[in-house]
């Protein structure tokens, strides 16, 4: 066992328990997944720069003086500090790579290189080891572009989606391709981990954000792969489903997804038009698509009779997808309302912080949730000091 830690109060261990993480990752995609290592059971060593992981400085936000982004991906791990310009502290990194199950980081391409902490580097000292590397372009011509998501969303052509047909292309909401990189790289870090219980060997797994972003734009990429169509925006609109968008009610607009001919035939009965459904411009599909801009008045009529949280609730109960366009706050709400307990507080005392809840549920080996986000080097003495110590 090579974990710095000891056993979880409680017992409960998880599935990864004694795996040894090497976090040199920092920002979102690579903190994410090993944010999710730790909660399913490794220990996470989050190595930081003298200056600390950049996520600490990004606020407003704040709670307790601390920035709320880097609260959000940085539970379940220990923080040292280690300049590796430093010989002392490169070695120190060194030992940690040479003990480590795992290693994570997101650096520029090679740039690992001149610390002797590279994939090749590392491999010939801990042959078992996998090694996760996260880059914004991959490790190929592109290698030397910093990896932003603003910048994959821009250039994967998914802001050439967002937005209304009529208006600028829109960033989404969140950094979503530093987070589906992040469950990529898990992916990758599992299986080949896998790989190493099967044969002994360690491996390196690349993930780059580019690629991420191609495949989570799923249909819209197979359109161009597949179909030699290239997407355009629609605002909230669905190129092949309707109705698949918001619609107005009686005071807020409401998502309706109903995506097949039995929702939407059940649609039609709950807003008191069954006739709708028979109509053969909306039989299917294909026509309700192709006609959505007849379709579209005859339910806005019906749906503004009512509120939007009670067509969810008459809706939902005959099985036609729908929900209510809310804030964050909302969001958390209605996970309270279905029991998902979608916060957890990790720490105690004035340590404590609350966190959102990790979606994975294991029947047997459960997630734990053991350590708040560390303070800037808070365990860096004894990680020192282990490190330190050849026996």
């Amino acid at each position: 066992m090579t974990s710095t830690e000891a056993a979880p109060q409680g017992g409960a261990r998880g599935p990864l328990s004694g795996l040894l993480v090497a976090d040199f990752s920092r920002v979102l995609a690579g903190p994410y997944a090993t944010m999710l290592l730790a909660d399913l059971g490794a220990d996470v060593v989050k190595v930081e720069s003298p200056e600390g992981d950049e996520t600490r400085s990004w606020t407003p936000p704040l709670r307790n003086g601390r920035s709320t982004y880097y609260l959000g991906v940085n539970r379940g791990k220990r923080s040292v500090s280690l300049d590796l310009r430093d010989a002392d502290d490169a070695a120190a990194a060194r030992e940690l790579a040479r003990r480590a199950d795992v290693l994570v980081e997101n650096f520029r391409p090679g740039g690992l290189g001149k610390y002797g902490l590279d994939f090749d580097s590392v491999q010939t000292t801990n042959p078992a080891l996998v090694y996760a590397s996260i880059s914004g372009f991959g490790s190929g011509p592109g290698r030397h572009i910093p990896g932003y998501d603003l910048v994959v969303q821009a250039v994967s052509g998914l802001m050439s989606l967002t937005g209304e047909p009529d208006g600028d292309p829109l960033r989404a909401g969140i950094s979503v391709f530093d987070v589906m990189a992040g469950n990529h790289a898990l992916i990758g870090i599992l299986a080949a981990l896998r790989h190493r219980d099967a044969t002994g060997e360690g491996q390196h797994v690349e993930v780059n954000l580019l690629s991420s972003a191609l495949t989570g734009l799923v249909n819209h990429s197979s359109a161009w792969v597949a179909g030699d169509t290239v997407p355009y925006r629609m605002g909230n609109a669905h190129p092949s489903v309707f109705p698949y968008e918001p619609f107005p009610t009686a005071d807020n607009d409401l998502i309706i997804a109903a995506a097949n001919n039995g929702q939407f035939r059940a649609l039609c009965k709950v807003l008191d038009i069954p006739a709708v459904a028979d109509d053969v411009r909306f039989a299917t599909n294909t026509e309700r698509t192709a006609n959505r801009e007849e379709l579209r008045p005859l339910l806005v009529d019906r749906l503004r009779t009512r509120a939007a949280l009670e067509w969810f609730d008459l809706l939902n109960d005959v099985g036609v997808p729908c929900g209510p366009i809310n804030t964050i706050d909302g969001g958390f709400a209605m996970a309270e309302r279905f029991g998902l307990d979608p916060v957890v507080e990790v720490g105690e005392g004035t340590e404590a912080v609350p966190t959102t809840r990790n979606p994975i549920r294991l029947s047997t080996s459960p997630v734990a949730y053991r350590l708040p986000p560390p303070q800037h080097d808070q365990h860096g003495s004894k990680i020192r000091e282990w490190l330190a110590d050849s026996a």
